[in-house]
């Protein structure tokens, strides 16, 4: 043993590190569990009474702002990331003193991915087909402010307001934001940091602010231009939904990586 060493100290210190790590385990371990039980699914629905939610669809936890659930449906399999908003009207109410009417306002189909910190916000309904995905902070709304009198506060004018429909098999690109009074066709990519604002036809390839189509699938043709990346291997026939979770996560980790 070195002459200078003291034992009383490395003891200690070993004792300190031990304890950091098993309390970084248990954070972690608690953490974990946290997000498990704040999970909305529709044998746990926790405070929300959406007018429907599908099996198999999961709200992460911690939830985004949530109010007027009651004219919100949710398909079945869907995937709802943190801290995503899913409001219907203006500001919370009780569904006794605000009616918007029997049909719901927000219909979400089966099988949508909405990535974390995404908004979707109704006032006019918003409809988003089964298969949609939409990556984070992504911003879809059917409700918008109004400046006619410059008179006023553009915060103090009633909002605008008009439907919104996104076609089956669409991805919704992160940063992209979805306008009062669109409809994205079926099969439709929206780059990413895109603001789409009336008709998109299907099978194309918006970008911009304003959004414009730069690339159309064409039957005969295919993709005009062409594509110039090899298309990626297809999903396993056999995949499972762990499987693709996990794949998600990864891809996750990847893209948080390259920022």
């Amino acid at each position: 043993m070195p002459q200078n060493e003291n034992v009383f100290f490395s003891a200690t210190a070993r004792a300190a590190a031990w304890r950091r790590r098993a309390l970084s385990r248990l954070v972690h371990r608690g953490r974990s569990w946290v997000r498990e039980a704040g999970a909305v699914t529709a044998q746990r629905p926790g405070p929300y009474r959406f007018r429907a939610l599908g099996p198999g669809t999961r709200l992460a936890f911690p939830q985004g702002t949530v109010f007027g659930e009651h004219w919100i449906s949710l398909g079945e399999h869907c995937m709802i990331g943190e801290q995503v908003t899913l409001t219907v009207g203006l500001l919370p109410a009780d569904p006794a003193e605000v009616d918007y009417g029997p049909r719901p306002i927000v219909s979400i189909g089966d099988g949508v991915v909405i990535g974390r910190d995404s908004h979707v916000v109704a006032l006019a309904p918003i409809v988003i087909a089964d298969k949609v995905f939409c990556a984070p902070n992504v911003y879809v709304t059917s409700t918008n402010h109004a400046y006619h009198d410059p008179d006023r506060p553009v915060g103090e004018q009633w909002p605008s307001a008009e439907p919104v429909e996104i076609g089956y098999g669409s991805w919704l690109g992160v940063n992209s934001v979805v306008l009062p009074g669109t409809r994205i066709g079926r099969g439709v990519v929206v780059a990413a940091g895109s603001v789409v604002r009336g008709e998109v036809p299907d099978h194309c390839v918006v970008a911009g602010a304003p959004a414009k189509v730069v690339r159309r699938w064409d039957p005969v043709d295919g993709w005009q231009p062409p594509l110039t990346a090899p298309a990626p291997a297809p999903l396993p026939e056999d995949l499972t939904p762990r499987q693709l979770l996990d794949l998600l996560d990864v891809n996750e980790l990847g893209q948080r990586a390259r920022t």
